[in-house]
């Protein structure tokens, strides 16, 4: 239960975010990365909020917060939504424990789509299930605070978008649960609605498998230039940073033509750098195989 005392120790105080009052939350797994991040956001809400953890050491991080830990088993059965925010190897055994337990018409929702695809959570007729993910702040985002600019993951002071996945035809408990996916991920400019399987596909495949993996390249190799080519480092980060940004306004936005010089050095990097085949990341069996390596399963596809 939210407390006076807990919104004092609170990082976020003094920003607004709505939820129901007549709604029940619990978060399962409240003092890991996401599950203290969702917390914080669900702790200003005038909601009832049950913060769950097992672990003697999370309990102790809950309670250090101001807030009082809840057992699952003891709150499940009033909850409206129910949040997993374990981690993901842990997903269906703990929802084996805890949707036997939830009230008919609540949702389960995840933070992550990979479990719900590869359909490794408990299922009942009268619960729905959800995930819903983060957009992050956009690199295209017109940040006015250095709050704002500090809050790169988002969920304190920038706002961000948010993609979900519903399964149910209940549009009452569908707004239910985007009242609580707006006050967990706030400030929140839009949520879009998908399915499981397309969630799956913006996030690994395009998100971390293209994203990710992009950054991370963009990274090694301006190290190359610096400790390998020996290139000041000032001077690297001033190019690359700069350039970063301008290639993708350029390319994601339109905002100015590349020249015909770079376009021929782009064609030559393409060449160099990216198969052939690259679009193969998206095929289903390619979905598939990542998913079951997240997951460390020996198999997965959509259930």
């Amino acid at each position: 239960m939210t407390t006076d005392r807990s919104k004092d120790l609170n990082p976020l105080k003094g920003k607004q975010v709505d939820l129901d009052a007549s709604l029940t939350v619990a978060v399962v797994g409240a003092a890991g990365k996401m599950g203290t991040r969702v917390s914080n956001n669900l702790n200003l809400t005038d909601a009832t909020i049950h913060y769950c953890e097992s672990s003697p050491a999370g309990r102790e991080r809950v309670e250090a917060l101001g807030r009082t830990v809840s057992s699952i088993d003891d709150v499940a059965g009033e909850a409206d939504v129910v949040i997993l925010a374990v981690p993901d190897v842990v997903l269906g055994t703990v929802s084996e424990s805890v949707v036997p337990q939830m009230k008919p018409g609540s949702v389960l929702l995840t933070l992550d789509p990979a479990a719900a695809y590869a359909g490794l959570l408990a299922t009942r007729e009268d619960v729905f299930q959800a995930c819903a993910h983060p957009a992050h702040p956009s690199v295209f985002l017109e940040r006015t605070t250095p709050e704002e600019w500090a809050d790169t993951f988002g969920g304190i002071a920038a706002p961000q978008e948010v993609v979900a996945a519903f399964e149910g035809e209940d549009q009452d408990a569908k707004g239910r649960l985007e009242q609580v996916i707006r006050a967990i991920y706030a400030p929140v400019i839009d949520v879009h609605w998908v399915t499981v399987k397309q969630l799956a596909q913006l996030e690994p495949t395009l998100v971390e498998t293209t994203g990710c993996m992009i950054g991370q390249f963009l990274k090694d190799s301006m190290d190359h230039a610096i400790h390998e080519k020996g290139i000041p480092e000032d001077a690297v980060k001033a190019i690359f940073y700069g350039h970063i940004f301008i290639s993708l306004t350029n390319a994601l936005r339109g905002s100015n033509p590349f020249s015909d010089a770079c376009l021929l050095a782009m064609d030559y990097g393409r060449e160099a750098i990216i198969k052939d085949d690259w679009k193969r990341i998206w095929d289903d069996s390619e979905l598939d195989s990542v998913i079951a390596t997240m997951l460390k399963l020996d198999r997965a596809e959509e259930r």
